[in-house]
């Protein structure tokens, strides 16, 4: 009896075995014969809009004002507590409405099989136009055929499934920052992974991490970018701050239009040798606030010319002429640089004025003994004499990595909502983003590479 009992029970033990091996590798065993199609919703949507954000569900919070537009207050509420991410997007067409996207799932089943007005399903997602034109150009769109999203695309896509992010493409990027879009041409098509942090009494910040490209469609994968030290906040003087290893990132967009090349060359004499001097030439430019006077703002530029400081020297002075021309008087001659080496007359100082006595802009020459020239350009009135070491390295620094192909960082910092309050920000740029007190990001730039490594923050003072 005891034995058949043993007999039995190793029976039963491995008739169990057998049921578990079945439940688990038959399923997996039908996906690999016939594989489970990935969602394709969003990365069809991706080749079509201007700029997309992903939120993440917050269902305590109750139904956007946007949901209650697209759904009605009723659908609205009962979707808004299925779904865990949905998305917000602008189309590349359209008169800038904006579309809602979410997880087909999350509808009700009976709102799927009469979808609600102006929608459209996307593969597995359910997208609500602004309006019945918006999505009639946005299904007729869809319907061409599409390669599948590689590089850059397929990374960012990946970014929108997993959590809160926004992906911009040029025509975004063009729509938020207006006229200040080509000194933006190396961050033309991109997407950042946005975080929250909490920095006790003093507010909160948002913590950005992402990458970039001056190429649209980039297929290339991740570049290593460096890790920089952060820098501190900006004085309550100063605007805006940007430093980079050389100008060519900034001025690119710019001067690859022949409208801008022609005149800098017939007027200022500025052609193709200056212009070569002035991309690699490392740089750092400050926006300053004016307390008085007919200026809001002040702008300085310096500029580590270092070994080339005879070539600049002569470019500066080229540009007198054309500078006279249009009926600016030169005050310079008085203002020379206090280091023994800059009083040269092959170095000669600039402080350009209105003929009512308005100073309106100028240079001066800059030296520490044993160091490089550094020049000092302004726009407005004379800033007050900065020291040399706060300005950008021309010998073993940026400047060296540039020249030898390295890496580099262009590192911005500014304070939007000062900006926007005195009208110097692009006004189509999201509120929280006008609304913030400093903003600092960092982009890792290659010489011959076309990806950026992207990161920074965005914070915000608490109110008191």
């Amino acid at each position: 009896m005891a034995r058949s009992q043993r007999v039995w029970r190793s029976l039963e033990l491995r008739a169990t075995a057998g049921a578990i091996a079945a439940l688990v590798l038959l399923p997996a065993l039908a996906l690999l014969i016939a594989p489970r199609p990935r969602a394709q919703g969003l990365e069809r949507l991706l080749s079509q809009v201007a700029l997309i954000q992903s939120f993440p569900s917050q269902g305590r919070l109750g139904a956007p004002p946007l949901w209650q537009q697209r759904l009605g207050p009723s659908l609205a509420g009962q979707v808004w507590n299925r779904q865990h991410l949905w998305w917000q997007f602008w189309a590349e067409h359209g008169d800038g409405a904006a579309y809602l996207a979410f997880p087909l799932a999350s509808l009700p089943e009976q709102s799927r099989r009469v979808l609600p007005a102006n929608s459209l399903r996307v593969d597995d997602l359910l997208v609500i136009a602004p309006d019945p034109l918006s999505q009639r150009l946005m299904r007729d769109e869809l319907q061409l055929k599409q390669r599948q999203s590689q590089g850059l695309l397929q990374r960012c896509r990946q970014r929108l499934e997993q959590d809160q992010a926004v992906y911009w493409s040029p025509a975004g990027l063009g729509a938020l920052v207006g006229p200040v879009a080509p000194l933006l041409q190396h961050v033309q098509q991109g997407c950042l992974s946005l975080g929250l942090r909490g920095l006790g009494l003093s507010g909160e910040a948002l913590l950005l991490s992402g990458e970039a490209s001056d190429t649209q469609g980039y297929l290339g994968g991740v570049q290593a970018g460096d890790t920089p030290s952060p820098l501190p906040p900006l004085g309550p003087s100063v605007l805006l701050e940007l430093r980079g290893p050389g100008l060519e990132p900034v001025l690119e967009g710019l001067l690859s239009r022949q409208l801008i090349r022609d005149p800098l060359a017939a007027r200022y004499g500025i052609a193709q040798p200056q212009l070569a001097l002035i991309r690699k030439t490392p740089f750092l430019l400050r926006l300053n606030r004016l307390p008085k006077g007919p200026f809001q703002a002040g702008l300085e530029l310096r500029l580590a010319v270092g070994p080339n400081h005879r070539q600049w020297a002569a470019l500066l002075q080229g540009l007198r002429p054309a500078l006279i021309a249009q009926g600016l008087v030169d005050g310079g001659p008085s203002l020379q640089s206090p280091a023994a080496a800059m009083a040269s007359a092959s170095f000669p100082a600039a402080q350009w004025s209105r003929e009512d006595g308005q100073v309106v802009g100028g240079w001066r020459w800059m030296r520490e003994p044993g160091g490089d020239p550094q020049v000092l350009l302004f726009l407005g009135p004379d800033p007050s004499r900065p020291r040399v070491e706060d300005g950008p390295k021309a010998d073993g620094g940026a400047f060296t990595d540039w020249a030898q192909g390295g890496r580099g960082l262009l590192r911005l910092r500014l304070r939007p909502k000062d900006l926007a309050g005195l009208g110097l920000l692009p006004p189509d740029l999201p509120k929280p983003v006008q609304a913030a007190s400093q903003l600092a990001l960092d982009a890792s730039i290659k010489r011959r590479g076309p990806l950026s490594q992207l990161g920074g923050s965005l914070q915000w003072e608490r109110s008191r």
